[in-house]
Parts: C-alpha cells; structure tokens; sequence
C-alpha cells in the first residue's frame, strides 16, 4: 500500500490533474509502511516519498513555494516517528515470539518428553517435529515406558490442530502412562486411552462443535517382552508400524481393521485383540505419524519411508531418526504440511539386554 500510494502520486503530479495537492498522501506513506513492512521498509518507503516528492517539485517547478517545504518536513517527521514505532514494534513481537517458544518448550518437557536411550530389551529414541512455524508441539503424540510387562510404546496423531488438538494429545498421554504399569492386557490399555479422550471431549468448551462431531485419535500400541523376540501391536486407525529386518522394510499390518480412538461407535464384530509379531534381536522398530509417509515434494509424490530406512546407514536409533529427518526435509524442500513423530527402538540380544539394564538401574 505505500509504494502504491507513491506510484499514485507520481501518476497525478506527472498529469494534467497535477493541481491536485498530494502532499498528505505522500506524508502518510512513511506511517502506512511502519504498520506493516518493519523498519526497512519503512526506511525504503521514507526514501521512495522524498525521491518522489523532489521529482514532482523539481517537474511543476515548485521549489522556494512555502508548501514543498512545509510538506518536506512533515515527512521527515513521520518519517522519523514511523522508523522509530517499527523498530520498537518489532522489538516488542520478537519478544513476545521468545516467550511463546519457551513457554511451548516447557510444555513440550512436560507432555513430549523425549524416551530414554535404554529401556530393557530395546535401544530407544525419538523426534517430534511441528509443522507450524514457531511451533514446537501439536496434535502428535509417543510415549514410550518401561513396565513390568516389557517395554510399551505408543505414538498416535490427534485430528485437527492448535489447542484443542494438544488438549487430546495430552489425554491420552496420561491415560497410556497410567495404564501401562496397571493392566496386562494391551488392548486395555488403549481402551483406558478411549475413554480418557472421551471424558475430555465431555467437557464443555473443550473443543469446538465441529471437533465434538468429527474428532478422533489415530493410535498404536506396542509392546517388547523381555522374555520374548516379539512385538505385540494394538491399532486403531493409524499407520502401520515398519520393521527393518536384514535390511528390508517391512510393514507391521493388522489383521483386522478397527477404528480410531473416538469413533468406538463404528466397531464391527468381535472385541480387539492384541497382535504379535517377529521382533528379533538386530531388528528395528519404527512407529511413526502419517506426516511422514503423507508428506510431499514439488511432484506431488508421497515420501518413500521404507526405501528411506533401508537406505539409511546403521548407526544409534537417535543417527538414525536424524537421517531419516534429513531425508523428510530434502523431500518436502524443508517445508512441512503436517506434524510428524516418530519412536524407534533396536531390540537388543539377551546379553546385551541385560547390561543395558544394568546402567540404566545404576
């Protein structure tokens, strides 16, 4: 709008209209630009209005008139004021922007803390990744816990964003980390995840109407046995975990389609049960959001994460997530459309096993 204003200006006093007085409409252009275009821009506005004003004072020969003077310092005035009130506001905004990420940091800590590197029978790591700018949690959710049973692990995808989506997210959460030392059973423990999230939908203004009608939770559950090469599975609607087994990727499905955290209203047939698949030492475990494998490059193509983890070196499960987070961002030219996390775990052999649970305990 400023510099349209000078083009405007340049376009009257160069016509035959020129005796119309456009000087406010040139003092007002350094004040539209402090708004809006920081104190740059604001600096180049000021500096555009001067160059137009000379030039049409110099065209209409109107130098020594008390109104090119007059009209002169009113916009070094403005201009002074405007360059001030911008460098002062933006001051003002990056500050309030530092606030909210420490602010969404400790939340962070406190909701998405990161996983131990060592829990029993698995080597452990994760990577929470927010899509909105300045963001740094959202509606993803993991967690993975140590318990009598083995190690459980959940990681799920809240629809919808913002606060409400992070209300959910949290729900959840505490349901998972009550439930996993208290019920053997896998598939009580997302039922306990269930009816958390239903009693916080409950709530009146807990989410909007739209929300109320249409929301859910996509999520999966895993379990590593101690005594066991296995992993047993529960999932709800979300995509299926990846196991990468001698170098080849292999897509965890499950046997029977059940529907998100929710939507239990839409459940067809017999109860859920628990899946167990081959979990050997040497294998690796990814669980991960659908803002993976739905993310995008230029082309409109999808990411490839199995390619991606059978190409990516060995190394610590935290190299690897790194490398596949390098490899996400190539894709989609560092420009995320969706949330994305992702928990990965090496199941460990028995001896190895057991002095990982030595330092951990000491």
């Amino acid at each position: 709008m400023p510099f349209a204003i000078a083009l405007l200006v340049v376009g009257i006093e160069l016509s035959p209209a020129h005796t119309v007085y456009t000087g406010p409409l040139l003092v007002a252009t350094p004040a539209l630009a402090a708004v809006t275009a920081g104190p740059k821009g604001t600096l180049a506005a000021s500096g555009l209005a001067f160059a137009v004003s000379a030039t049409t004072a110099t065209y209409n020969q109107a130098w020594g008139s008390q109104q090119v003077y007059t009209n002169l310092f009113a916009l070094l005035l403005v201009s002074v004021a405007g360059v001030t009130a911008s460098r002062a506001m933006r001051t003002r905004s990056e500050s309030e922007l530092n606030q909210i990420r420490r602010i969404a940091a400790a939340a962070q800590d406190v909701l998405l803390r990161p996983v131990p590197a060592w829990l029993g029978p698995v080597r452990a790591a994760s990577m929470y990744l927010a899509a909105e700018t300045g963001a740094q949690i959202g509606g993803d959710l993991y967690e993975a816990v140590q318990t009598r049973y083995g190690v459980r692990m959940i990681v799920g995808d809240v629809r919808g964003k913002g606060l409400p989506a992070v209300r959910a997210a949290a729900a959840v959460l505490g349901a998972f980390r009550e439930a996993v030392h208290y019920e053997d059973d896998l598939v009580e423990v997302m039922n306990h995840c269930a009816a958390a999230l239903r009693r916080d939908s409950a709530v009146p203004g807990a989410l909007d109407q739209d929300a109320l009608l249409e929301g859910f939770v996509t999520a999966v559950v895993a379990q590593v046995p101690d005594d066991r090469p296995v992993v047993e599975l529960v999932n709800r609607g979300h995509p299926p975990p990846l196991v990468l087994r001698r170098g080849k990727a292999e897509a965890l499905m499950p046997a029977s389609s059940m529907p998100p955290l929710g939507l239990e209203d839409l459940m067809i047939g017999p109860p859920e049960k628990s899946e167990s698949c081959p979990f050997a030492p040497g294998d690796r475990l990814l669980l991960y959001t659908d803002g993976v494998i739905e993310a995008r490059d230029r082309d409109n193509d999808f990411f490839a994460l199995p390619e991606a983890m059978e190409a990516a070196p060995a190394g610590t499960p935290q190299e690897f997530l790194e490398e596949l987070h390098e490899g996400l961002l190539r894709h989609t030219e560092y420009c995320l459309a969706d949330d994305v996390a992702m928990v990965l775990v090496d199941r460990l052999d028995d001896e190895a096993g057991a002095r990982a649970a030595g330092a951990s305990s000491g």
